[in-house]
């Protein structure tokens, strides 16, 4: 009995503390589009496009809606076309122009790097008309009044080291690198020019993020915020001296290490050799989208097959997500606007309130049902109901705010299906003590035995909604994947709550003589065995 009450306990605390939490910090579930509106945007290709293109495409777009704030957008592939949804969107036209926008991938001579901080850390002095800039490490710049500015990349503490790029086909010649850099090949009878830096005009490199990506101009783009470490540095890059149209292919390899080996077009072969005889020991940044992707440093003057082989300190993922970059550059494929629909709130809220009532409608008559049937047990159900209901609301709630989980009408659909899976759960067991107790059995000997029995039953029909739940996730598109996630969502709460308050609730309520036996509302009427004794 005791294991029974501290079990229950246990279950109950588990759902109103975070259920007071979220209430008590105002959190609630994200609704998606078509319940707090939006816009939808339908894209298609303009041309037969590949699969693996359009994936690209899609994860572009998505990273793209993210920057303008969008509260989990819904990006997906549905055929050949691309469909947004972007709920709560008020900028609209800007969120169309972003979604179909082909950018280009560039390839910029990098000039200078602020490390994080630097304009906080930077101090300017005037002596004389003469101005000296001192950054982090040291470093310092000084221009005499009237001349140009010359901005080094190579002073200590003023560079955020870089990946290195080397050549996998050049042959003979071996160059002399850095300590701990592995050796480089050079193509025979190509002289090692200095590391000249192009003269930046005053106040060109400014640690401030450039309004435009002009390819023509020099400008200030961040780091991708994705690298921890270099979160906040900012990069001052020359004009574009190449596009991803040089680019034919691009790989993943692990070698040493995960490196990205790079093949170029007969004309981006050119274009590359040119980039690195022009920038050889120098970093050349790749661009997307605003964004410095990555910044190796050229350690070969010439690449004969066209091919080189850029290697650093990535992982896995980072080696694949730079290739895809290359491979693709921007958006992968064209694409036109086939359809956009603006999506009215008010629209929404009135599907949400009718669907709303009329679950709770069914749920009404389905909980009447079984206070009829199962009596004083029925209570039980309905108890175990809204306990799922509290955990299910502070899974919502606590997954829209660190996942971005959203709730559509197709996942309230779901959620209302799982109730008729979490009544089956109860009557499975109650049907199972009705047994028990008419071979003769007590009551209270029966509540341990029914549940080992009813709860094999129960998690064998849970696991087959879990796995179709499971197929529609992985499987499905839109709307649909919605509905699968919160029916499965739901299915397991109902493992957790068959098992944590169903059983001891009962056992409870069962072993209390009054309870059983308290005439047509007791334990026993409900079970259909009025004689049984508790």
């Amino acid at each position: 009995m005791r294991k029974h009450v501290i079990r229950l306990t246990l279950s109950i605390l588990a759902v109103l503390v975070p259920l007071g939490v979220v209430l008590v910090s105002d959190t609630s579930p994200q609704l998606g589009l078509d319940l707090q509106g939006g816009i939808s945007v339908v894209l298609a290709p303009t041309k037969e496009a590949k699969s693996d293109a359009l994936s690209k495409a899609v994860d572009i777009i998505r990273n793209r809606v993210d920057s303008l704030g969008v509260a989990e957008p819904d990006v997906s592939l549905q055929g050949d076309n691309i469909v947004v949804d972007l709920p709560g969107v008020e900028n609209r036209d800007k969120a169309r122009d972003l979604v179909g926008t082909t950018a280009e991938l560039r390839f910029r001579p990098v000039l200078q790097v602020f490390p994080p901080g630097f304009a906080d850390a930077t101090t300017t002095t005037t002596a004389q008309g003469a101005t000296t800039t001192t950054a982090p490490g040291g470093a310092t710049t000084t221009t005499a009044p009237g001349a140009s500015t010359t901005v080094t990349t190579t002073q200590r503490g003023t560079v955020t080291a870089g990946q290195a790029a080397t050549s996998t086909t050049a042959p003979a010649t071996t160059a002399t690198t850095a300590p701990g850099t592995p050796p480089v090949t050079l193509a025979p009878d190509v002289p090692v020019p200095p590391a000249a830096v192009p003269e930046v005009p005053p106040g060109a490199c400014e640690p401030k993020v450039s309004a435009v990506d002009d390819p023509t101009k020099i400008v200030v783009l961040p780091f991708r915020d994705t690298d921890e470490e270099r979160k906040g540095t900012l990069h001052c890059l020359g004009p574009a001296e190449m596009t991803g149209e040089a680019v034919k292919s691009a790989d993943a390899r692990f070698q040493s290490g995960w490196g990205v080996t790079t093949k170029f077009t007969a004309q981006g072969a050119e274009q590359f050799n040119a980039l690195a005889a022009k920038y050889y020991q120098r970093q050349v940044a790749i661009v997307l989208d605003g964004i410095v992707i990555s910044d190796p440093t050229i350690q070969a003057q010439r690449f004969d097959r066209g091919e080189a082989e850029i290697s650093g300190n990535f992982s896995q993922s980072e080696a694949e997500d730079l290739a895809l970059v290359l491979r693709y550059g921007a958006l992968p494929v064209e694409l036109e606007e086939s359809q956009v629909q603006a999506i009215s709130p008010t629209l929404g809220r009135d599907q949400l309130r009718s669907g709303v009532a009329a679950g709770l409608f069914g749920l009404g008559l389905v909980m009447l049902y079984m206070l009829l049937y199962y009596r004083m047990l029925g209570l039980v159900i309905w108890a175990g109901l809204l306990l799922a209901a509290g955990a299910l609301y502070v899974l919502t709630s606590w997954l829209s705010q660190a996942i971005g989980l959203t709730l559509t009408l197709a996942g309230v659909t779901g959620i209302i299906v799982s109730v008729g899976i979490t009544v089956d759960s109860y009557v499975v067991y109650f049907e199972r003590l009705k047994d028990e107790v008419r071979s003769g059995k007590t009551i209270r000997s029966s509540l341990d035995r029914g549940f080992a029995r009813a709860f094999r039953t129960i998690l064998a029909a849970d696991l087959v909604s879990l796995i179709g739940a499971a197929l529609l996730y992985f499987l499905a598109v839109g709307s649909v994947r919605g509905f699968a996630f919160f029916l499965g969502l739901s299915t397991m709460l109902d493992i957790g709550v068959s098992y944590f308050f169903m059983h001891p609730l009962v056992s409870i309520v069962a072993r209390n003589p009054r309870f059983a036996r308290a005439g047509w509302l007791g334990v026993a009427s409900g079970l259909g065995a009025k004689g049984a004794v508790a």
